[in-house]
């Protein structure tokens, strides 16, 4: 989002004005995503139950399932938005990728998005990172040698798949959090302070 967007353009639909729903939808965002709160992506789809829920099944299915650790797909994520200067969904994603980062180190205080070159990120990460943010931000280029360098980095045919799918989810996230204009949600962020 542009830093010149100060507004939301699209209603931002709290839990207790949403439609029934919309409120079983938030319901389960709060669950599978194991946070107290709807985050302000949902909220501002929630005057629309059709694409609201059209959404979470596909961030859902491509993001909280499969094969790919949920870390990978998070710093998948967080680096195409950074990359493309989203700044709803590279927070947000830092975020959820910095409270996983247990799961790539026991360092105290080492987050994973300060330290995506760090030797403790597995190679097939970072391979996995870097073709998958290709693929986001310049889909024509993907090429044979890309999926190759996968394949390399041990990854099979249907995880590759599923890596692929990032791209596309990442290009949705995106697209609706700079066209509506929302901002990071205070409680992601109170819950890093």
């Amino acid at each position: 989002m542009s830093e010149s967007s100060s507004f939301a353009r699209f209603p931002i639909v709290p839990h207790q004005e949403a439609s029934a729903e919309v409120k079983a939808i938030y319901d389960d965002t709060m669950k599978t995503l194991q946070i107290p709160f709807v985050l302000n992506w949902f909220k501002c789809q929630g005057s629309n139950a059709n694409l609201l829920s059209g959404n979470w099944a596909k961030l859902k299915s491509t993001l909280m399932m499969g094969d790919i650790p949920n870390v990978l797909k998070q710093l998948i994520i967080y680096n195409v938005s950074k990359e493309r200067n989203c700044n709803y969904c590279a927070r947000a994603h830092g975020i959820f990728a910095d409270s996983m980062s247990s799961m790539i180190s026991e360092k105290e205080n080492f987050k994973v998005t300060e330290n995506l070159d760090s030797p403790l990120i597995p190679e097939s990460y970072k391979a996995a990172i870097d073709v998958v943010t290709k693929a986001a931000l310049n889909h024509q280029n993907i090429s044979d040698e890309d999926f190759k360098t996968l394949e390399e980095a041990g990854f099979s045919l249907s995880e590759i798949q599923e890596l692929m799918a990032q791209a596309d989810l990442v290009n949705m996230l995106n697209t609706i959090a700079d066209v509506s204009g929302i901002k990071i949600d205070n409680e992601l962020l109170e819950a890093t302070a």
